[in-house]
């Protein structure tokens, strides 16, 4: 390749790393309020709203439910309200925070159940309100397997923000898709491939790391 696509490339890549890293820390921090509240309002749970929980969990479920290329295509008109464009880095955020947040909100809910429930009787025992048995009991019990969950999440991004390539979102799966493909270009096409893998080697493996370090604590 020369020059001028090693450096497309780099810019690609930082494009991939900013709307991934943009829309993974919004689904963070909207998937642990909506995994905390589908624990507690449960018919088990300590607010105990079934309506509510089931409801919410439906409508959760038909984001996971549809196909991250069509839910794409469907939001293109509240993409171009919020960022005002359906084309770039920031308009792919859009899509892939609505995508990414119910998917690691299932994965959060299920670490905050196996947190043992003796944990949360003792609490309660000793006369903890809800809030504080979340902050120091759920939330501490389950966060490796929070962050293990946010991992996964993180990678099945990478392989959503590729592909929001196809509708000129920017990143490493625009350059594959204008460069590699419609100008069959293979030696671009292995490059992005080869980043693309390290990408995600380096999210697992890091994600793998911080699981193990909570884990020992």
């Amino acid at each position: 390749m020369s020059a001028m696509m090693y450096e497309r490339l780099w810019q690609a890549l930082l494009d991939t790393v900013l709307m991934v890293s943009t829309s993974a820390l919004i689904a963070l921090v909207a998937g642990i309020p909506l995994a905390v509240f589908l624990v507690l309002a449960a018919p088990e749970g300590l607010i105990k709203a079934p309506y509510a929980q089931r409801t919410l969990a439906a409508v959760i479920n038909g984001f996971r439910a549809t196909p991250f290329i069509v839910l794409l295509v469907a939001l293109l008109p509240l993409t171009r309200l919020i960022t005002g464009t359906t084309i770039g880095v920031w308009a792919a955020v859009v899509p892939l925070s609505i995508s990414a947040t119910p998917f690691f909100a299932r994965i959060a809910e299920v670490s905050l159940r196996e947190v043992d429930g003796g944990l949360i009787e003792a609490a309660q025992a000793i006369g903890c309100k809800r809030w504080h048995i979340v902050r120091h009991v759920l939330l501490p019990e389950a966060l490796p397997g929070i962050v293990g969950g946010f991992t996964i999440t993180v990678v099945s991004m990478i392989g959503a923000s590729a592909m929001a390539g196809a509708v000129g979102a920017g990143g490493l799966g625009d350059m594959a898709i204008r460069y590699g493909y419609q100008r069959f270009d293979t030696t671009v096409m292995a490059a992005v491939i080869v980043v693309l893998i390290a990408l995600v080697c380096v999210v697992q493996l890091g994600g793998d790391a911080v699981v193990r370090h909570l884990k020992a604590r």
